[in-house]
């Protein structure tokens, strides 16, 4: 009997993720049942619980997927010289994830996935921790890039890296709750914005 090329199975296990992620993202996650991904995605119970046990695991597995591409995008650009500016950077992974991300679902689709996501940690110890791991891997790659950005010479040294670390951080969570609820963000909107606070200046003498 022939064996089953890894990138078989990586195909097989891509289409599982993209499948559920689509009725998750359409349905919700809790009104979605594992009878329903299997539909989705035209395979059988078999083929699927070979990957994956049950929803809880299939949602994990999306969460840490985002979170290993995001830090992997971060990485990539403490790596170039000079770094994407905050727009630019910010700008490129929004864009990744809410049009790119899941092969059939639109960009509120998946917002409200990532949404679905945040209040499943409410309950789920295992989804929670995931998360915590995900979070925390952004704010040390969030603040790599801003040492690499002092070293550069484009930012002063007198915040906290972590700090600038977790507003960047806030400003993604805010928009992909904004594309969520309204799906009118675009990633231009975002980019602009950002580019503009970064061109706000302070008198160094003060106002009177």
């Amino acid at each position: 009997m022939a064996r089953v090329s890894q990138e078989h199975l990586d195909a097989r296990r891509r289409q599982i993720l993209d499948g559920a992620g689509r009725c998750f993202a359409r349905n919700g996650f809790h009104a979605t049942s594992m009878q329903d991904v299997l539909r989705e995605v035209g395979l059988s119970a078999g083929a699927v619980y070979r990957y994956f046990r049950g929803k809880d695991e299939i949602i994990g597995a999306i969460a840490s997927e985002a979170f290993a591409g995001i830090r992997g995008a971060f990485e990539e650009a403490s790596r170039t010289t000079p770094p994407p500016t905050p727009d630019v950077l910010i700008g490129a992974v929004f864009r990744l994830f809410l049009e790119e991300r899941i092969e059939g679902a639109d960009g509120q689709a998946f917002a409200r996935l990532i949404i679905q996501v945040w209040t499943e940690t409410l309950r789920n110890e295992q989804l929670a921790k995931t998360l915590a791991d995900g979070y925390h891997g952004m704010r040390i790659a969030w603040t790599d890039l801003v040492a690499v950005y002092r070293e550069s010479g484009v930012l002063s040294a007198d915040v906290p890296a972590d700090h600038m670390a977790r507003t960047l951080i806030a400003v993604v969570q805010g928009f992909i709750a904004q594309q969520a609820l309204f799906g009118d963000v675009s990633v231009e909107v975002l980019e602009d914005g950002l580019r503009g606070l970064m061109s706000m200046s302070v008198d160094p003498v003060g106002r009177s």
